[in-house]
């Protein structure tokens, strides 16, 4: 994540969700390609639904996939797509404490019907749940000249 704090306008629901989508189409093909290794693992015998061993591993492969961009750059390639930024609301660099409260409160977030997220609608700030808890923000990046 970058130590910019340069004035940035907070990114609309709109743009979060799409590059949401982008981020999950490219998660999917992740989780593709490490259950399809498990499976090989298993001696290529299916993996019953619901398995915790794999729903954990997939889980994680979740939060790695989300931190290193976080911690990196601050973008996803689907917020860079979006042109969005994650940005630290204190002094310095994203943690990888502040990833993972960020990764986990987006979980409940989005499951509770996405109330986590459309807060940011009546939100002064116009922050999620997940950005206050994890104490960083979604910015709108400049479109380049």
């Amino acid at each position: 994540m970058s130590d910019d704090h340069s004035p940035a306008r907070p990114a609309g629901l709109f743009r979060r969700l799409a590059a949401l989508f982008y981020d999950t189409l490219l998660l999917l093909a992740l989780w593709f390609i490490a259950t399809a290794l498990a499976v090989a693992l298993n001696g290529g015998d299916a993996i019953p639904a619901g398995n915790p061993l794999l729903s954990t591993y997939l889980l994680f492969i979740a939060f790695f996939f989300y931190g290193w961009f976080w911690l990196h750059g601050g973008q996803t390639l689907g917020m860079r797509a979006w042109k969005l930024q994650l940005r630290n609301l204190r002094p310095g660099p994203i943690t990888w404490m502040q990833a993972l409260l960020r990764f986990l409160v987006a979980i409940p977030s989005a499951l509770l019907f996405g109330l986590g997220y459309l807060w940011m609608l009546v939100d002064r700030d116009r922050l999620t749940w997940h950005d206050r808890f994890s104490e960083t923000c979604i910015v709108q990046l400049e479109k380049n000249p």
